[in-house]
């Protein structure tokens, strides 16, 4: 895949299945490596966690 930036440059991944960012937070942009997800705090477990 392929992705054309604002710049003119080309973004290429040959994996073979890619997400593309649009909040602009990856740290590997223009693809998307969940950084958008909600980080649990210090101390927290995620099995704590309601799921309602």
């Amino acid at each position: 895949m392929e992705v054309a930036l604002d710049d003119g440059t080309l973004a290429r991944s040959d994996r073979f299945m890619v997400a593309v960012c649009t909040c602009r937070r990856s740290r590997s942009y223009p693809w998307c490596d969940t950084s958008h997800r909600p980080r649990a705090r210090d101390g927290a477990s995620p099995e704590g966690r309601s799921l309602r």
